[in-house]
């Protein structure tokens, strides 16, 4: 057997596979995404797919917990194409160090979001963050798992942040989690521009 057919048999293979699990996808309706973990990337994949979203024409809304203070490349770029933006703009809780000004700074932001967790005319809402306002009990966790779960059946939304609560995981349809295996920071390695926000 030659290495051409012995490539095409695995390829076959490999596609039967492919298209067997795609066929057993029946299902239409929108999907609840964690990424989560302690490597980097987490907002920088949930705006990628807000940008897919918009680029086929459907609306998102973003909701921006505790990054808010920074000028922010992809609210430069979404707000333009009409993208609304809820922004926390505290900054990072260990800056702040107060408890009660985060906490109504999250409901605030956690209040302005959930019409567009009602509104179907929506496809896609990211909830930048969101993990942190759960864990600090900024945000009542009953209360974000309600409305996720109630929220209309087309539209997905992606949540973020590391340390992502059981509860959370258990209702989202995909979770990854970001791996950490080297970072720049680590190295004094200043964030840049355009790179990192």
């Amino acid at each position: 057997m030659t290495d051409q057919s012995k490539h095409q048999k695995k390829s076959q293979k490999l596609k039967e596979k492919v298209d067997a699990g795609i066929a057993k996808a029946t299902v239409e309706q929108g999907v609840l995404i964690v990424l989560t973990g302690n490597g980097k990337g987490k907002s920088t994949s949930g705006f990628g797919t807000v940008c897919r979203a918009v680029g086929h024409g459907y609306k998102a809304a973003v909701a921006q917990f505790i990054k808010g203070q920074w000028e922010c490349g992809e609210r430069n770029l979404l707000e333009k194409s009409g993208v609304p933006f809820h922004i926390m703009k505290t900054g990072f809780t260990w800056d702040t160090q107060d408890k009660q000004l985060d906490t109504e700074a999250a409901q605030k932001v956690w209040n302005a979001i959930k019409p567009y967790l009602e509104n179907p005319d929506y496809h896609l809402v990211l909830l930048d963050e969101l993990t942190y306002m759960l864990s600090f009990k900024y945000l009542d966790q009953d209360e974000v798992l309600e409305t996720l779960k109630n929220r209309p059946k087309e539209q997905s939304v992606i949540i973020t942040g590391r340390g992502a609560p059981t509860a959370i995981r258990e209702l989202a349809d995909t979770v990854s989690e970001i791996k950490e295996l080297k970072h720049a920071y680590n190295q004094g390695i200043m964030a840049r521009k355009g790179i990192d926000w």
